[in-house]
């Protein structure tokens, strides 16, 4: 594939570069961006100039998400889009959104998600289902969509374990690129200057290797994965979500956003959260509007 819409595809130094662009958007999630991504990804994988692919964010963030305006009427119950409202046609939606995700998983190369700005509900499940993830310092890292629903991509437990998944997918908080880091739902952090030399060092020690080492090394550490249930859970998340919009808040929500539209009815949804960050290293002592005070941070 080679016409995109809602990415750029890149191809040198031994690396390929997918570039989420829809940066207006916050480069948020589309049906046509996830087919792309998807097809680029094998595109990379097919190309043994390519010893590793970097996936990026546009513009001033890095993906903020699935686009709930391209996603149809709210006003109607969700899963009616094959004619009938009922749970198996809700898990069929999300597994059909959840397969060209599981792409990063089954190529061969490695992955590195450069994220920066935010990176947020589906946004999450790109960067976490690569195979390594570097993250500006100031980044937005989270899930807020938990608060109407649930992960429908869940690798968060294989990288920052029970509690910590638990602690901000059970109040859709978010933690800042360096706090992301030290749960390990990155890598490492760095500063945003300093984000992109990184990244494209990483790739270019990942260029001296050949693709066939670089292959086994990936498969083995990614079957481990699979031993651990990762593929099932995936399957299990695609339910459980469709368990949560069962719920009457999440009816609720999206009924708002068919009545008054997207960002009122984020409004309303997240205003009880204040600034909606958890902190990891301090105490979170909060004002009366929900903030974390800044005398509480080390």
């Amino acid at each position: 594939m080679t016409d995109y819409q809602d990415i750029i595809y890149e191809v040198g130094d031994g690396r390929a570069r997918i570039i989420l662009n829809r940066p207006r958007r916050h480069n948020a999630i589309t049906d046509v961006m996830t087919r792309e991504i998807e097809a680029a990804l094998w595109d990379a994988d097919d190309d043994t100039s390519v010893h590793s692919i970097i996936i990026k964010g546009a513009g001033l963030s890095f993906c903020s998400g699935y686009d709930l305006d391209a996603y149809g009427d709210h006003s109607e119950p969700r899963g009616e889009r094959r004619g009938r409202a009922a749970f198996d046609d809700r898990a069929w939606q999300l597994e059909k959104m959840q397969r060209p995700l599981r792409a990063f998983h089954d190529i061969h190369k490695p992955v590195i998600a450069q994220v920066h700005g935010h990176c947020l509900a589906g946004g999450t499940g790109i960067a976490m289902f690569c195979d390594m993830v570097i993250v500006a310092d100031d980044a937005n890292f989270g899930f807020p969509a938990a608060r109407a629903g649930t992960l429908p991509n869940q690798m968060w437990l294989y990288s920052a374990g029970p509690q910590w998944t638990k602690r901000l997918t059970l109040t859709g908080d978010t933690v800042s690129g360096e706090d992301a880091a030290r749960l390990g739902l990155a890598l490492k952090s760095v500063p945003h200057e300093l984000l992109e030399t990184e990244v494209e060092g990483l790739a270019d020690r990942l260029a001296h290797v050949d693709i066939d080492l670089l292959s086994a090394n990936k498969r083995i550490v990614n079957i481990g994965v699979e031993l651990m249930g990762a593929q099932i859970l995936q399957r299990m998340a695609a339910e459980m979500d469709t368990r949560a919009h069962l719920s009457d808040s999440t009816e609720q929500f999206l009924g708002a956003i068919g009545a008054h539209g997207l960002k009122p009815a984020l409004a309303d949804r997240d205003k009880v959260f204040g600034d909606g960050r958890a902190r990891v290293t301090a105490p979170e002592i909060r004002d009366a509007q929900g903030n974390l005070a800044q005398t509480a941070q080390k």
